[in-house]
């Protein structure tokens, strides 16, 4: 496991490697996190863990207030991002609240545990005429590329008009498409199912790849997947990701994004049409309403970059 000791750390006394191994069981098998979540936050609970040992706490139960903030100072100290110190407190304050629910603590140190506050990075997003001219590339492929022309063009259509998640794009079946009502059930973060609408270009992209595209790829074994790879297997996240930063090459001057660049933009699209706040949230599936308010403050930046653009009193 990842810490921020040396590379020849010594092992974890019995107890808290004991703690720690029953942690990792919980969020594996209980909270169902991602496996990238889940490394990152055995990882951060191991070395605030070391830290306690260092610190002089011999067993897991004398853990106090002062020993974590202890810990989130050094985080500073090493040079830390104020963004990474607020998820390393953030998995911390998790790992006490089960660590006193459970009996592992007396007490929830973690309970009033501060951290700073995290820098928003507004997330880039396409003008809608870098879309259109997006879309543009990826239709003259479709009639030039064969079978993966008439996937990435349907790829990019359903990733635009529905804003979901690559991950969540790439686990999608054929029977998840109702193209009768034009929408697709999606499995996301938490295996939370939710069903997203998609327009008549993405209908017509998908209907094509359908017929046209999906037989010439699938193979024996290619199973249910909605896209699939040039080998007739489930397409993988690496191969969107790919093929959108290849189309996005072509569009002069738009920026390099990948496939989360298309949910930004989506979701700030929708807004700047005038979608409620809570309609995108459903749409994207976000838990919360906060992490979906902040494509409010990406229109509010192209706002008041077309208006220093455009107004001569600006």
């Amino acid at each position: 496991m990842a810490s921020d000791a040396s590379e020849e750390t010594p092992p974890l006394p019995e107890g808290f490697a004991r703690v720690l191994a029953d942690y990792e069981r919980h969020l594996r098998s209980e909270r169902d996190v991602s496996p990238h979540t889940l490394r990152a936050y055995v990882a951060d609970v191991e070395a605030m863990m070391r830290h306690a040992v260092a610190y002089g706490h011999a067993e897991l139960d004398t853990l106090d207030l002062r020993t974590l903030r202890s810990w989130l100072a050094s985080q500073q100290t090493r040079g830390r991002s104020r963004t990474t110190i607020a998820r390393r407190a953030t998995a911390v304050r998790v790992f006490t609240a089960w660590a006193a629910r459970t009996g592992v603590l007396p007490h929830d140190p973690g309970s009033v545990l501060g951290s700073p506050r995290a820098g928003r990075v507004l997330p880039p997003a396409l003008r809608e005429d870098e879309v259109r001219l997006l879309l543009d590339a990826a239709a003259e492929r479709a009639t030039t590329d064969g079978p993966r022309g008439l996937r990435d063009l349907a790829i990019i259509e359903l990733l635009y008009a529905t804003g979901i998640r690559v991950g969540e794009l790439c686990g999608l079946d054929v029977d998840d498409l109702d193209d009768g009502r034009r929408v697709v059930r999606v499995l996301g973060k938490g295996r939370k199912e939710r069903v997203v609408p998609y327009g008549l270009p993405a209908e017509r992209a998908l209907r094509h790849w359908l017929a046209d595209g999906r037989p010439a790829l699938a193979r024996e074994g290619s199973g249910p997947a909605l896209f699939l790879g040039s080998r007739g297997g489930r397409i993988d996240q690496r191969a969107v990701r790919t093929l959108v930063h290849a189309r996005l090459d072509e569009v002069p001057g738009a920026p390099s994004l990948g496939p989360h660049g298309l949910r930004h933009t989506a979701a700030t699209h929708l807004l700047e049409g005038g979608a409620d706040l809570r309609s995108v949230q459903e749409l994207l599936g976000h838990a919360s309403l906060a992490t979906t308010q902040i494509y409010t403050h990406v229109s509010s930046e192209r706002l008041r970059a077309a208006y220093h653009q455009a107004h001569p009193r600006a």
